[in-house]
Parts: structure tokens; C-alpha cells; sequence
């Protein structure tokens, strides 16, 4: 079997599964049992790592999501760790490494930082936030590490993290998007790893939309709400040329190609958000290819298609090898907030964690 072939099988499975979990009928309600026994061994797991969770020395933000698939955490851990950074922390980031075989050791940004050795989210997280990155499947292991070998880290943010409860936790971002929490039903019959009652339990919730997208009517509002909400959308802010290096505005690249129509090629979680950034953005696209979130962009899928240019995400921009294809270019997006005080208010609540912690370890030491 092609690669192409199990691809094009691989995403009629994603979008099956999708179909599935939107609704309560048929094929989940025959799930539900299955559905069942993963929500009481799932529950039960969690319990039991938390109480014996390892607290670092440093608060810890997660960010995290209860549904499966990509909901836009990655953009968020940027913008929460460049937030940090310019408000006078100096944020480290602990993830698992998914797509890197990682080994019994943690692994850290400092000794190479490709996607081949961290993974793709955590390379590109470092690549844009220059924040040191370990990585382990064991988060608490990857935050020791990080804190051994750079002692001037202060804040520590989980990426991906909420399902980890070994690590303990100041802080909570849980981020969805449009499909809320699908049909409320856990896995298999529905797209839920926990139950929609979690969400009520994390400091922040950021709702992840496409450009295409309208706010869910059911979608909580309020910054006074516990937990805090808060709308997020991306759009292009620039484009960087994978071959030459090249960098330039969106703007001025958009001028640069004029009407001209474009490819573009995702491997991410959900592309269509991608493909609908572009358009709002005002790109026409001859073609759409979407592939497996994690896999490298397949070079002979990339060679059907047509003459110009192929705009890709950073995500996949990552593990593209040298030499390139000329046509490539990598859509740098920022990230728009509905609320853009929400960071400090973040900024405000780990400062009182971090007296909450100082007080507490006066009281031990008198």
C-alpha cells in the first residue's frame, strides 16, 4: 500500500470519527459501554497520580485540552510563554516529545533542539519562543531536568499536560475550539478523554476558532467567570521562505504574489482552520492537501501539485529536511484574543502563587 494511499485512508477515519462524535445516535450509543469502562480506569489513573504528584519548586502552568485532537495548545503555550517572558519571567517549557523517541533520559533544547529529537511541537515551540524545552513522556522527570541543567527557569509551562496529574499544577488553560466538547460522551463513543464537567475546574478556557467560524451559542462568556474565558483566532502575520531564508510581512508578501493563486499543505490536527486562515486572509487556493497531524509533508505529494507557491504551517515547516522545495513557505500566524488582558491577568495569578509558595516555605523554615 502507497503512502498516499494510507493517507487518504488515514484522514476518511478522522473524518468518520468526527461524524460520529457530533452526534448522540448509532454508532456512539452502541460505544457507550466501552465509553463507560475508559471513564472509570481513566478516573481512577488520574486519582492516583495526583496523589502522589510531584510539585516543583517553580510554578507550573498547563496547558492542555479534554478533547482529542488539535485544538490550538501549541499557539497558546507560545503566546503564554512570550507573555512571560516580556512581563520579566523566564518561562521553561516540559512536554512529552510526541513523534521524537525520546529514551528513558529527558531530553533538553539545550543539547539540539530539531524536531527529531524533541518532537515537532515542542522544536517549534522553542524555535519561536527561544524558551529551554525538555521533554519526557514523564512531565515531572522533564521538569527536574529542566531545572537542574537551567537554574534561572521560574516558571515552568506543561504543554499538553492536563492528563498528566504526576506533575502538579498552579494554573489550568484548557483550550477547545468550535466543536465544543462534541456529543458530551467520553472515548470511544464520543471525543472526550475526560468528562465536560472538568472544564470547570481550570483557571482559563480558550476557545480556538477558524476565521470561518462564529462563537458557539453555548459558549460561556465573562472574564469574572470561574473559570475565566476567552476567544482565540489566528491570522497571518508572516511568511518566512523555507530555501532561502527569506522573511517578510504578510503584507508585503501578499503584494509580492498578487492575485496569483497558491497550494497550501497542513499536518496538524485540524487543517481546515489553516486552510480557512488563508482565505480569509485573502488567498485563493488552487489546492488543499491535508495529511496525518505529525507526519512530514510526503515530498511526492508535494510535487503533484501545481506550479507556485505552497504555503505550509511552522508545525510542519520544522521537520522539512534540506535541500527544500522552492515553492515552500512557512505562515508565521498571531494569535488574536478576544480579551488581551487575559495574560495579565495570568501574569497576576502566578506572582500570587509564587508569595503563596515564599510564605509557605518561611512558615516550614520558622
Amino acid at each position: 500500500m502507497s503512502v498516499g494511499t494510507k493517507e487518504t485512508m488515514s484522514r476518511r477515519l478522522e473524518d468518520l470519527m468526527l461524524a460520529i462524535w457530533s452526534r448522540r445516535a448509532g454508532p456512539s450509543t452502541l460505544l457507550l459501554p466501552l465509553s463507560w469502562l475508559y471513564g472509570l480506569l481513566s478516573s481512577r489513573r488520574l486519582q492516583a497520580r495526583a496523589r502522589t504528584a510531584w510539585r516543583a519548586p517553580v510554578p507550573v502552568v498547563v496547558v492542555g485540552n479534554i478533547l482529542v485532537g488539535g485544538t490550538g495548545k501549541t499557539p497558546v503555550t507560545i503566546a503564554v510563554c512570550q507573555a512571560l517572558s516580556a512581563r520579566g519571567w523566564h518561562p521553561g517549557i516540559v512536554s512529552r516529545g510526541y513523534g521524537a523517541s525520546v529514551g528513558p533520559e529527558p531530553r533538553l533544547s539545550d543539547d539540539g533542539a530539531g524536531a527529531d529529537r524533541l518532537g515537532d511541537e515542542p522544536a517549534l515551540i522553542h524555535a519561536a519562543t527561544g524558551a529551554p524545552v525538555a521533554v519526557h513522556p514523564r512531565r515531572a522527570l522533564a521538569a527536574a531536568a529542566l531545572l537542574t541543567a537551567r537554574p534561572d527557569v521560574d516558571v515552568l509551562i506543561a504543554d499538553d499536560g492536563l492528563q498528566h496529574t504526576a506533575l502538579a499544577r498552579d494554573l489550568e488553560i484548557i483550550v477547545q475550539d468550535g466543536r465544543g466538547v462534541g456529543n458530551g460522551r467520553l472515548l470511544p463513543a464520543g471525543p472526550l478523554r475526560e468528562p465536560p464537567a472538568r472544564l470547570a475546574r481550570a483557571d482559563w478556557i480558550v476557545t480556538h476558532l477558524a476565521a470561518d467560524e462564529s462563537v458557539p451559542a453555548s459558549h460561556p462568556c465573562g472574564a469574572s467567570a470561574a473559570p475565566r474565558t476567552v476567544i482565540m483566532r489566528l491570522r497571518p502575520e508572516r511568511v518566512t521562505h523555507l530555501a532561502s531564508g527569506r522573511e517578510l510581512t504578510w503584507d508585503a508578501w501578499r503584494a509580492e504574489q498578487g492575485a496569483a493563486s497558491c497550494s497550501a499543505a497542513a499536518g496538524i490536527g485540524r487543517p481546515e482552520r489553516f486552510f480557512a486562515m488563508l482565505r480569509a486572509a485573502g488567498v485563493t487556493l488552487s489546492h488543499a492537501l491535508r495529511i496525518p497531524d505529525h507526519r512530514t509533508l510526503p515530498a511526492d505529494a508535494l510535487r503533484g501539485l501545481p506550479p507556485g507557491p505552497i504555503l505550509v504551517t511552522p508545525k510542519d515547516a520544522v521537520k522539512c529536511e534540506p535541500p527544500h522545495d522552492p515553492r515552500l513557505w512557512a505562515v508565521q500566524a498571531a494569535p488574536l484574543f478576544s480579551d488581551p488582558h487575559w495574560l495579565d491577568a495570568l501574569d497576576q495569578a502566578l506572582r500570587t502563587s509564587a508569595r503563596n509558595r515564599t510564605s509557605a516555605a518561611a512558615r516550614i523554615t520558622l
